[in-house]
């Protein structure tokens, strides 16, 4: 006779343990559960994957690609009228106006020339989503984010010269190792520079980085389940 095999855990319910964690992790450092905002990782998921999501009271999620993001959610956004997208992949110039038009917030500003652009779009547009520096803290040439020897200059130009919404920074410490010394680093980053919002930390390691100050975490897994 076959065995019954154990239920499998909905979205709803390890959306349900992430914040549980969230709240444990925040009040043993010290911090308020709301003081940590949870990103739900929804790319590569179809709008019936995010659905039951939204439906336990998932409000901000996050996106990799402007074309998919603008592909599947403005049904949802039209349903639900107050979700959050934030963009956390590359922005490439040629979708920076849709990035502008499209996300309440873009995690991924990493470079002057983009930058420049999204002065000129918000101009545009009249429309500023708030904006954070993605900043390379392995130094890794594979990887998206300013330099950390550039960061200071450039977060100062975001802010002084082109007078963006810059309100953090965002990380993704390299694969496989010790994240610690990646959130220490931008934290300090961020403070020299006055700015309150620190997005690290994701499914492996979001606990360490609210140990480290973060207050934006990026979980995609844990909630929707492997890609």
């Amino acid at each position: 006779m076959r065995g019954i095999m154990p239920d499998t855990p909905s979205s709803a319910s390890r959306l349900a343990e992430v914040r549980r964690r969230i709240a444990a992790a925040a009040e043993a450092n010290g911090r308020s559960p709301q003081d940590v905002r949870l990103v739900a990782v929804s790319k590569t998921f179809e709008a019936h994957d995010i659905i039951p999501v939204i439906e336990a009271g998932q409000r901000c999620f996050g996106e990799n690609r402007v074309q998919e993001a603008m592909r599947k959610w403005p049904e949802l956004k039209v349903r639900y009228g107050d979700l959050e997208l934030h963009l956390i992949g590359p922005v490439q110039t040629n979708k920076a106006a849709d990035a502008v038009s499209f996300f309440d917030a873009i995690q991924s500003v990493d470079r002057p020339k983009l930058a420049a652009i999204l002065v000129r779009e918000m101009e545009k547009q009249k429309r500023r989503p708030a904006l954070y520096v993605q900043v390379n803290t392995g130094d890794e040439s594979q990887k998206a984010g300013i330099a950390v020897a550039e960061a200071d200059g450039f977060i100062r130009s975001c802010l002084e010269d082109l007078k963006l919404p810059v309100i953090g920074l965002m990380c993704i410490p390299p694969a496989g190792a010790d994240p610690k010394p990646h959130f220490e680093l931008l934290a300090q980053i961020a403070h020299r520079n006055g700015l309150p919002r620190l997005s690290m930390g994701m499914s492996g390691d979001y606990e360490t980085a609210i140990a480290h100050g973060a207050s934006d975490v990026r979980v995609g897994s844990a909630i929707f389940g492997t890609r």
